[in-house]
């Protein structure tokens, strides 16, 4: 016999993962989320570029990505003995533990250079952890597209806010945004 499981035993690994990988991801994004907020009078007094998206949008797409990402995960996860499975899951959390540090660095560090280059090295390190989910499965690898796309999008806007704001938004000496 060369299965090592039964199609209903693989349903059932994936199942069990996915049951503990998405509300993971989720509360790693919820927790990281709070490290920083745009209701901040420094953010409040910035010049919003005009790719900005309506503040509503930004729970909206975090929350379905990280549910994306939970799904690619637990694909990956529950792939027992696939190679490269360990080395996939390893780069996935150096790169997902890194990117949920921009939140702290934008908006609580109020440092707009600083956000530029953890999502720099979210974008590279993404492109790393997709490659090696792809050789676990390939689904895994096409969940976190959207999730590329997004980052990349974050990325200019970043960038935007950088060049309409080449102060870096005047801070006051409590840290408040000034006029």
């Amino acid at each position: 016999m060369t299965v090592l499981a039964s199609k209903a035993q693989l349903r059932a690994s994936f199942a069990r993962w996915s049951l503990f990988m998405v509300p993971l991801i989720v509360l790693i994004g919820f927790l990281a989320g709070q490290a920083g907020s745009p209701d901040t009078a420094w953010f409040a007094g910035l010049a919003k570029p005009a790719i900005f998206p309506p503040t509503i949008a930004f729970p909206i797409v975090w929350t379905t990505l990280f549910v994306l990402i939970g799904f690619a995960c637990a694909s990956v996860a529950s792939a027992w003995g696939a190679a490269g499975r360990a080395a996939a899951l390893s780069a996935f959390a150096v790169h997902f533990a890194g990117t949920q540090a921009w939140t702290a660095v934008f908006f609580g560090m109020q440092d707009m250079t600083g956000g530029l280059m953890v999502l720099g090295f979210g974008v590279v390190t993404l492109l790393v952890v997709i490659g090696l989910f792809w050789r676990v499965r390939r689904v895994a690898g096409a969940l976190l597209l959207p999730y590329l796309a997004w980052l990349l999008f974050a990325s200019v806007l970043n960038y935007q806010f950088l060049a309409v704001n080449p102060d870096g938004g005047s801070r006051s000496a409590s840290g408040a945004a000034t006029r």
